[in-house]
C-alpha cells in the first residue's frame, strides 16, 4: 500500500506512518520522565524527540541530494521539491540518534526516556512499514490489461517482457499525472535498457487517444486498465503512482505523487543493467 484515502484526498502512506511514529515516541518520552519532575522537563523530553526527527529528515534529504548531485545540478530547483520522495534514510537515522546522544550527555536525567522512546518509535515505524508492505519486494501483479488499439489483452508480466520496467498508473483527469507525464515521456524516448508501461486507470480508448494527441505525447506501450485493477492490486487508489521493477519482475522502488526529472533519474540508476 502506497497511499491512504481521506475522503476525496489521497496521501502517501510513508510520511503519515513516520509522523505517527515520531508523535508516539515524543508522547512516550514525556511519560517516562522521572516522577516529580516539573512540566518543563516533560516538555523538553518530547520536544527533543521532535527535533531529532526534523534533523534526521534534513540530513536524509541532504545526503540524497549529495548522492545524486549530478542529476539535481541539472535542475537545481528540483532539490526543493520534497514531493519527489528523495531521502537517504541511513544518514537521517545517524543524524537523529547523534542529536539524541549529544542532548543525553547534557541532560542525564532525560537520557533513559530518550533512549527508550527513540527505540520504541523506530520499532513502531519499521513494524508499520512492514505491515503496510512498503518494505517488501513485491512481484509484478498478475493483472490483465488491454492494449490501446484494442487488438489484444496482455498481462502486466507479458508487457514487461523480461525487462526492467517503469510502470506508471495515470489518468488524463489527474492534474499531477499531467504535470509529470512529459518527464516520463522524455525518459521513454531516451532509455534503451528500461521499458516504460503507461497504464491508464479507468478511461476509454478514445479518451486516452484524444488526450495523447492533444498534448503531443508520443508514448509507446500505453495500456488500458478499465477496472483500475492494478491500483487495487497494489492497495493504492490515488494517482499518479510509479512502480519500478527489475528484470526479474521484483519491485525495487515505488513512488506516489509527482516525479521530477532528477528523482526519476536516481531511480532509473537502480534498473539499468550497467549500474
Amino acid at each position: 500500500m502506497l497511499s491512504i484515502s481521506l475522503g476525496p484526498i489521497a496521501m502517501p502512506l510513508a510520511p503519515v506512518l513516520l509522523l505517527f511514529a515520531v508523535w508516539a515516541a515524543s508522547w512516550l518520552a514525556t511519560r517516562l520522565v522521572r516522577k516529580g519532575s516539573d512540566k518543563a522537563h516533560r516538555d523538553l523530553a518530547g520536544l527533543v524527540i521532535i527535533h531529532a526527527a526534523l534533523l534526521g529528515l534534513l540530513a536524509a534529504r541532504l545526503a540524497y541530494l549529495a548522492l545524486n548531485a549530478d542529476a539535481y545540478l541539472a535542475s537545481p530547483v528540483a532539490a526543493l521539491d520534497l514531493r519527489d520522495g528523495g531521502w537517504y534514510a541511513p544518514a537521517g537515522l545517524i543524524a537523529g540518534l547523534a542529536w539524541l546522544a549529544w542532548r543525553g550527555i547534557h541532560q542525564p536525567l532525560l537520557r533513559r526516556p530518550w533512549i527508550v522512546s527513540s527505540v520504541a518509535g523506530l520499532a513502531l515505524w519499521f513494524l508499520a512499514l512492514a505491515a503496510s508492505g512498503l518494505m517488501g519486494s513485491q512481484a509484478l501483479p498478475s493483472v490483465q490489461l488491454n492494449e490501446l488499439d484494442g487488438t489484444r489483452s496482455v498481462s502486466l508480466v507479458q508487457a514487461a517482457r523480461g525487462r526492467p520496467v517503469v510502470v506508471n498508473l495515470w489518468a488524463s483527469w489527474c492534474g499531477p499525472c499531467r504535470v509529470e507525464m512529459p518527464v516520463l515521456a522524455a525518459a521513454q524516448q531516451r532509455e534503451t535498457a528500461v521499458g516504460f508501461l503507461f497504464v491508464n486507470q479507468g478511461e476509454s480508448p478514445a479518451a486516452v487517444q484524444t488526450y495523447l494527441r492533444d498534448q503531443g505525447l508520443p508514448l509507446r506501450e500505453v495500456l488500458l486498465d478499465s477496472g483500475s485493477t492494478l491500483g487495487q492490486a497494489i492497495g493504492s487508489h490515488g494517482l499518479p503512482i510509479t512502480l519500478f521493477y527489475d528484470a526479474r519482475g521484483r519491485q525495487v522502488d515505488a513512488h506516489f505523487g509527482i516525479l521530477n526529472a532528477p528523482a526519476l533519474e536516481s531511480r532509473l540508476r537502480k534498473l539499468r543493467p550497467s549500474q
